[in-house]
């Protein structure tokens, strides 16, 4: 079986396309800086190596540029559309209405769409390659998986927030968590690498959305991302954690609406607002210049991932790892450094060489005495959905 896996995130698009059961690979790629001037397409295949600067000024246009790579009949994969017999998309917000991975049809859509006021960076993105997907692969059926599922573990005491119970009972309102799909995949991972059954681990992924979950003996039991992907750690353009009270000061005294502060929140935040860039690349490149923006705001960012790893430690009374991966994470050793720095109090000791190393591999990058071990594993939510996809239709 044939699937082709679109991971739609709030600037780019991840693509890999599978031959099941066997998690072979017959090409991958990645779409990225949606939007901006400078957007790239990078194609793979075991033969070729693909990269081009374009205009893609949506989701949709890269969806459209990744089916004529496919296609192309020079280094393309596929001579037609008809031979891709599963698309698995990537869906951030299920709500309380998917919990598990189900084949699209009208009515998930329908309510893929409803929920996009929740999650309003990546829904639409994911329905807009459903869609597209559903043009251009018309034979093949439609499978989603989504972000929150992993975290429906978590208990009440941590997804329940201190408003009225009304709020949770009649509106659904709670914890769902995000990015549940890589968090799965690398926990997995760092289970087997340590060889440990009892284990408590911490996941920090670190992409344009960033979010950590606390994971005890393989399921999630608290995360930093909440009722939508916005809070929590700063990201690429959102702010992460903020106090309530500057939502209402920013309408009562100074004339924002409510859209201007979630457009402000959502897309003029984070490291875009604290630095000028979204891109942790050019933050870094202008930091070494001197930046004094860019430099206070790589603080910033590794200060609150610190704040979160002892706060999980507490939830889990105790801590055999934590994990770093997704775009940054894996390959930023800036941020991983800045992170670890200081933090023996706790039992991790970063070894410095190590971090430096670049590698696609799982890598242990923690001191041979430091009591936490400190991984880098490289995720890959794209195999997950294939695997459940698979699961799902066999």
């Amino acid at each position: 079986m044939q699937i082709l896996v679109l991971n739609s995130g709030s600037s780019s698009i991840k693509f890999q396309l599978f031959q099941m059961p066997e998690a072979k690979v017959i090409c991958s790629g990645l779409v990225e800086r949606i939007g901006q001037e400078n957007a790239k397409i990078t194609y793979k295949t075991t033969i070729d190596k693909i990269e081009k600067v374009d205009t893609i000024n949506n989701h949709k246009d890269g969806l459209q540029m990744i089916a004529r790579f496919l296609m192309d009949h020079e280094i393309g994969v596929i001579r037609s559309a008809l031979e891709i017999q599963v698309v698995g998309h990537r869906v951030v917000h299920g709500g309380n209405t998917f919990a598990q991975t189900v084949e699209i049809n009208e009515e998930v859509k329908q309510k893929i769409e409803k929920l996009s006021t929740l999650a309003p960076l990546h829904n639409p993105a994911n329905l807009e390659g459903i869609l597209v997907a559903e043009e251009i692969f018309s034979e093949a059926r439609q499978v989603a998986v989504f972000d929150t599922a992993f975290h429906q573990t978590i208990p009440v005491e941590a997804y329940k927030y201190a408003i009225p119970n009304k709020f949770l009972h009649e509106n659904n309102i709670r914890v769902y968590g995000f990015h549940g799909t890589s968090h799965k995949y690398v926990s997995e991972k760092a289970i087997e690498f340590l060889g440990i059954e009892n284990s408590k681990i911490i996941t920090i992924h670190l992409g344009n959305g960033c979010s950590m979950t606390a994971i005890k003996d393989g399921k999630s039991v608290d995360h930093t991302l909440g009722f939508a992907p916005m809070n929590g750690l700063i990201m690429g353009t959102r702010s992460g954690d903020i106090d309530p009270a500057v939502i209402f000061h920013l309408v009562n005294a100074l004339g924002y609406s409510l859209d201007e502060v979630n457009t402000l929140l959502q897309k003029e935040s984070g490291m875009l607002g604290l630095t000028g860039y979204s891109d942790l690349r050019d933050i870094e490149s202008e930091a070494e210049k001197g930046n004094a923006d860019c430099r206070l705001a790589l603080k910033m960012n590794a200060y609150r991932i610190k704040k979160y790893i002892g706060a999980y430690a507490a939830v889990m009374n105790g801590l055999d790892a934590i994990v770093f991966t997704a775009g940054i994470g894996e390959n930023s050793n800036v941020i991983r450094g800045l992170v670890c720095r200081d933090l023996d109090g706790i039992g991790i000791a970063l070894d410095l060489d190590k971090n430096k190393v670049r590698s696609k591999e799982i890598r242990d990058i923690s001191t041979n005495t430091s009591k936490v071990r400190v991984l880098v594993i490289p995720t890959n939510e794209e195999l997950e959905i294939a695997r459940q996809s698979f699961d799902l239709l066999t």
